[in-house]
């Protein structure tokens, strides 16, 4: 295999919303500062949003960055707590992975802590190649070709076989994109049958 398009994990972002400062904010820290060992950065927004009292500036989470080989073990006590399961729309088009879990007390090795309570948290994947660089780098900054970007089915096929990964409820969008088609046309042609009728009454009545 060409040591240039070898799949590897760059890092692993946890992340907590919480909509604003305060207790929630100071106990989603305490999570993320237990789950990696590491010091969480507090996240700011940045627009406006006055339906949800968001304002630029405010506090409103918190999260975390491992790499190296602390990512990959924290990628296999996040994916246990999965079941090592997760669904094709956790892949989006770059090959990043994304997923959430509902409880920190699924992952292997944490308890319940009082002083945090029950809390859950979402996870980032960034998977990158030998290269990736060019789009960082500080001279001669480029972007990435798209021969070699990483696609969804190299993603998925990274991860199942490093984590040992399995894809779950895959053919359930298709049956909902199904079940919806089959009643937009059911509509459609009663809104032509009732289009038709409408149009023979109003001869009709012309003919009057």
């Amino acid at each position: 295999m060409n040591p240039m398009t070898q799949i590897k994990v760059e890092k692993v972002t946890l992340n907590i919303g919480t909509g604003g400062p305060g207790d929630p904010l100071d106990k989603a820290q305490k999570l993320l500062q237990k789950l990696t060992n590491h010091k969480p950065v507090i996240t700011t927004s940045q627009k406006r949003i006055p339906t949800w009292g968001v304002r630029p500036g405010l506090q409103i989470g918190c999260k975390v960055t491992v790499r190296g080989k602390e990512a990959e073990q924290l990628i296999k006590n996040l994916l246990v707590a999965k079941a090592n399961k997760l669904k094709s729309t956790n892949f989006d088009s770059s090959g990043n992975v994304s997923f959430g879990l509902h409880e920190y007390l699924d992952i292997p090795g944490m308890e319940y802590d009082a002083g945090i309570g029950i809390m859950g948290l979402e996870a980032a994947v960034t998977l990158v190649r030998p290269g990736f660089r060019i789009k960082l780098r500080r001279l001669k900054r480029k972007k990435i070709p798209n021969k070699h970007k990483i696609t969804k089915e190299e993603a998925t096929e990274f991860m199942k076989t490093k984590f040992n990964v399995e894809l779950g409820d895959e053919e359930w969008p298709q049956v909902i994109i199904k079940k919806y088609t089959n009643n937009w046309k059911q509509n459609r042609k009663s809104w032509l049958n009732s289009k038709s009728t409408m149009l023979q009454r109003k001869e009709l009545l012309e003919d009057l």
